[in-house]
């Protein structure tokens, strides 16, 4: 039964690996459609899109079935429900390289409005950060995860760069507008993904230590204590 269970666990790991990579070459193949302006590459995206909505599915049953039939304790219960909430953020990664990709097919049929430096520097970092966070998943990295949590303040930084730097084009010229708008939305979808692999590294601190961070939450009730003490 124990050899059962592990390779049930080890088959769970596995579907997240692969709905992963699956999301990450999504984001890669959406960045590099606006790059070289190349509709099929946005095509290709679109067409894993059902995949990664499947695993997330496939992954969501086979929680549910360990969670209803191995009743799991302490590590492997924690394992399991961030499983969960893993293939819900890879999910929506998934769905963002899909929002870039439509976004991308609008703009490559307009001339270029400037050469593209920031956008695809956040792709990197964001991509980074999906890929260092299931590392710190599978290798139960508390400090790997923790970076990934640091990085988000960079990719946030780059994403009002290029909203303020677009604004200025906007109120200048009005013709690009609509142009400016697509790489802003661009913009925020990767700021989103990026956001998604904070959640992952959160919860693979949750897994290694079996306490929460998200919402920056070890602070608040620092802060709560310091006005408890107060009173």
């Amino acid at each position: 039964m124990e050899r059962q269970f592990d390779a049930e666990l080890n088959a769970l790991n596995e579907k997240l690996f692969h709905m992963a990579r699956l999301a990450e070459e999504s984001v890669t193949l959406a960045v590099k459609s606006l790059k070289e302006r190349n509709e099929a590459l946005a095509q290709d995206v679109f067409k894993k899109e059902g995949s990664v909505n499947l695993l997330e599915i496939e992954i969501d049953e086979l929680c549910m079935k360990l969670l209803a039939l191995r009743q799991p304790v302490a590590s492997d219960l924690r394992f399991i429900t961030s499983a969960m909430r893993i293939g819900s953020d890879l999910e929506r990664v998934g769905d963002l390289a899909v929002n870039i990709a439509g976004v991308s097919i609008g703009l490559i049929k307009q001339p270029p409005l400037k050469p593209l430096i920031d956008i695809p520097r956040m792709a990197s970092l964001a991509q980074g950060m999906i890929k260092d966070s299931l590392n710190a998943f599978v290798n139960r990295d508390e400090k790997l995860a923790r970076a990934v949590c640091e990085r988000d303040d960079e990719v946030d930084s780059l994403n009002d760069q290029i909203f303020r730097e677009l604004l200025t084009y906007m109120m200048n010229d009005p013709s690009t507008i609509d142009r400016a708008v697509g790489l802003i939305l661009i913009g925020r979808h990767l700021e989103r993904i990026a956001d998604h692999a904070t959640n992952i590294g959160e919860d693979v601190i949750y897994l290694v230590l079996g306490k929460t961070i998200k919402h920056h939450i070890e602070e608040i009730r620092r802060q709560a204590a310091v006005n408890a003490e107060a009173q």
